[in-house]
């Protein structure tokens, strides 16, 4: 008996043992990862196209002189704004005043010569009709007057030049706009039709402009049935570079012959007003085009989404709260969301926080959140 229960002992010994050393070599359970997840957001969104474009004066003139001198005055300071007519510059005008003086003596001259000529002429034509001279002394004198006519009409064009030139010795702004600061200095020396003077960018309106793909453009083409639709060509919208939208609407002004061998785009110029000169040449913006209200569309957060190379994807919370990895195709940005095009149904969590930590298959230890991230939700 007693050697039985001995028996009995050591071998409840051995079972004690074994379970203890099969108890150090099974793996500890992997703990849940605590995240947290929302649901995929359905609603009927606006959806917008965005495009880069950049800020262009209207026109850009060249401001240049008709003639040579010396700058003896100057009206204004780069950077003005000046308006079409308003004086920039003087130019030295002694020696084109000289040089009218100069043409309107020799105009008076010539005008005396021939109304000495004419009268020689009414005395002749009298003594003509009485046989008083021979006909061809007449004739003669009448080629005369003729001649001297032509040459007084050739001074009175020397004299109106001469006084142009003078004129033009006042360099007017040809538009309204803003002047360049690489305007040039007093006692600078201009040569005509060769020195740039000065630039002004005509901005008010003015314009941006901006380039979309072909296959953008044939999209908005068959919506406008063969035209630009009226909600793209007359609501655009600028958003400039430190995310402010610009507070005027613009519209479509032109718009390029052909698409661009080279890049594949289509140029598209739209006009904006700018009464307070806020917009500048060279500004970048970006300028936002709204289509259609897309019903039921899928939105999830950007910080939900993760890259790894060209392949998007977020992780799914499954029903039994393990992570799925989804790799999803993305349509437009809606301020910090995205539009998703594929991989993901209106059923679907996704996580939104922690998903650094989150690899394919772990377990979750899930926290639903509202859209605003902010309000934890009921499971």
């Amino acid at each position: 008996m007693y050697i039985g229960l001995f028996l009995i002992v050591i071998a409840l010994g051995v079972v004690v043992a074994r379970s203890g050393i099969l108890s150090k070599t099974q793996p500890a359970m992997a703990q849940a990862v605590a995240v947290k997840a929302m649901q995929v957001i359905t609603r009927d969104t606006p959806v917008n196209s965005e495009f880069v474009g950049q800020v262009r004066a209207k026109s850009e003139i060249k401001v240049m002189s008709k003639i040579s001198g010396n700058i003896v005055e100057k009206m204004v300071n780069g950077g003005d704004n000046v308006y079409k007519g308003q004086p920039l510059f003087r130019i030295d005008n002694k020696q084109y005043r000289s040089a009218v003086n100069s043409a309107r003596a020799t105009l008076n001259k010539s005008q005396a010569t021939l109304n000495n000529t004419r009268m020689d002429v009414a005395r002749y034509q009298k003594l003509a009709a009485v046989d008083g001279i021979a006909r061809q002394t007449l004739d003669s004198y009448i080629a005369k007057a003729e001649e001297e006519e032509a040459e007084v009409e050739a001074n009175q064009a020397n004299l109106q030049q001469a006084m142009e030139a003078e004129q033009d010795t006042l360099i007017i702004s040809p538009v309204d706009g803003r002047i360049d600061v690489n305007d040039v200095s007093l006692g600078y020396y201009v040569v005509a039709g060769s020195t740039t003077m000065a630039t002004v960018s005509s901005i008010d309106p003015i314009w941006v402009q901006f380039s979309m793909s072909e296959n953008e453009y044939l999209t908005f083409i068959r919506s406008g049935n063969g035209t630009l639709p009226e909600s793209f060509k007359d609501h655009l919208k600028l958003v400039l570079s430190d995310g402010k939208e610009y507070s005027l609407i613009g519209h479509v002004e032109q718009i390029d012959k052909g698409i661009n061998d080279t890049t594949g785009t289509i140029t598209i110029k739209a006009s904006f007003d700018n009464p307070q000169r806020f917009l500048l040449p060279g500004m970048f913006a970006r300028v936002v085009v709204q289509e259609t209200v897309r019903p039921g569309a899928l939105l999830i957060p950007q910080k939900a989404v993760k890259q790894v190379l060209d392949n998007t994807f977020v992780f799914v919370v499954t029903d039994d709260n393990k992570a799925e990895s989804r790799q999803v195709k993305l349509g437009e940005r809606i301020g910090d969301m995205w539009l998703v095009e594929d991989g993901l149904s209106t059923t679907d969590r996704i996580v939104v926080e922690g998903i650094d930590k989150v690899k394919q298959g772990n377990d979750l230890q899930v926290t639903m959140v509202q859209p605003d991230e902010q309000t934890p939700a009921r499971q």
